[in-house]
């Protein structure tokens, strides 16, 4: 997140939840950026820059892909093909929020191969007290490095030519 200058930079060592949303402060930054991979976090952080009047743009679902040239920027009611943008619809839908900006992808996910020998379905990792546990997901999805970087550029530079914008 930016915030306008003169202001003291702080760190959060924290995901951003519904339930740590209120740790944060929306009108004092000039743009949000969210990237976060939980539906319940994006939505929290959705309603929050919109209540405060910040802009906002969101990253949609980058995991299973291999095609960096398949980003796209638009309202959210622009969006197909992207399933993570699907379910954002339908839930910001709910909360009476109808666009938002976000970047997303055209190219449709990849199904990941099912070895068992090395899924997490047969030899879960979750910590100890996890609420949830990858066993409890149909697909876990995975990324290349080259992948969601890319959605990050296209990313700032949007927030960047908005800002100037301005």
């Amino acid at each position: 997140m930016w915030a306008s200058a003169p202001t003291r930079q702080r760190t959060y060592k924290t995901f951003y939840l519904p339930d740590t949303a209120e740790k944060f402060d929306f009108s004092q930054y000039d743009y949000v950026v969210d990237a976060i991979d939980t539906v319940s976090g994006k939505i929290q952080l959705v309603l929050a820059a919109k209540e405060a009047g910040t802009p906002i743009i969101s990253s949609m679902g980058a995991g299973n892909k291999l095609d960096a040239t398949a980003f796209r920027v638009a309202d959210i009611t622009q969006t197909s093909v992207c399933p993570l943008a699907r379910v954002m619809r339908r839930e910001l839908k709910k909360q009476g929020i109808r666009h938002l900006k976000v970047v997303y992808s055209k190219e449709k996910p990849l199904r990941p191969l099912e070895d068992l020998s090395m899924s997490c379905r047969a030899h879960c990792i979750c910590p100890p007290g996890t609420k949830r546990h990858c066993t409890d997901r149909r697909d876990i999805p995975g990324s290349v490095a080259f992948v969601p970087s890319v959605a990050g550029l296209i990313i700032a530079g949007e927030v960047v030519k908005d800002l100037v914008k301005r």
